[in-house]
């Protein structure tokens, strides 16, 4: 027996399927015009749903083209879940194979950035470490401790100057876009998600602790890290969740 749910979900992302069988006007012929309609009309709420959650890759490349773009990942790619909020999280993969934004190499990290931000927002809420038990700790002590993030605690990282890219078309902001790769650090402090220009280099650093590593091994394995500058970014950000000196 075929999978009437499956012909019916893949006919409304095909705009060159047939009407599913069954689906009938009162005279018996196929309901062609009305399911045209619904098909629209579920392809355009996907997309609009895409442009709530990436509204600076939206106007980075214009509404027309957003929609243009954000039609062709819906039809290739429909929710998994009926939560719509969640929907999104692989655009910005799609976004690097998107032919027609090869121009914008930096566009599927922006995208990123913003997907961080919404799953930031969405995340459990937890406790917030105290920076305060750093205070006294001998160097040995202190290279050995670990710490672990908080939920809402999120790094993108990007081989384009992301953090410049996201200012200027954000926030307004004239200043010379850095010249550099630039790592975002993403976190939620009480009720509003913030951003954070990473020092160069300690993306890494965090990735390693966020592994399980002491701040020593973590260190030792990005060469040249800041660790001072680092420990300040995320400690003022409320992004960790537990420090445990050894």
């Amino acid at each position: 027996m075929p999978d009437s749910q499956g012909l019916f979900a893949r006919a409304l992302l095909d705009p060159s399927a047939r009407v599913p069988g069954g689906l009938l006007r009162p005279d018996g012929a196929p309901a062609t015009r009305r399911f045209d309609i619904y098909r629209n009309n579920v392809v355009a709420s996907l997309i609009d749903a895409l442009a709530e959650s990436f509204g600076v890759t939206r106007a980075i490349v214009g509404q027309a083209f957003f929609r243009a773009m954000a039609g062709e990942f819906v039809r290739a790619h429909p929710p998994r879940t009926p939560c719509v909020v969640d929907y999104g999280d692989r655009f910005p993969d799609f976004i690097d194979g998107f032919e027609p934004a090869g121009g914008l190499p930096y566009l599927g990290d922006v995208a990123r950035l913003e997907a961080a931000r919404r799953r930031s927002f969405h995340a459990a809420d937890d406790g917030i470490a105290d920076p305060g038990c750093l205070a006294g700790l001998d160097g040995e002590t202190l290279l050995g401790t670990r710490m672990s993030f908080r939920a809402s605690t999120f790094i993108v990282r990007s081989p384009h100057p992301l953090w410049s890219i996201w200012r200027h078309n954000t926030m307004d902001d004239s200043s010379p876009v850095a010249a550099r790769a630039e790592d975002v650090l993403v976190s939620r402090p009480a009720d509003s998600v913030l951003l954070h220009s990473l020092p160069p280099g300690s993306a890494g650093f965090l990735e390693g602790l966020s592994r399980g590593d002491s701040l020593g091994d973590a260190a030792r394995r990005c060469h040249g890290v800041d660790l001072a500058a680092t420990l300040t970014v995320v400690l003022d950000a409320c992004a960790v969740r537990e420090i445990v000196p050894v």
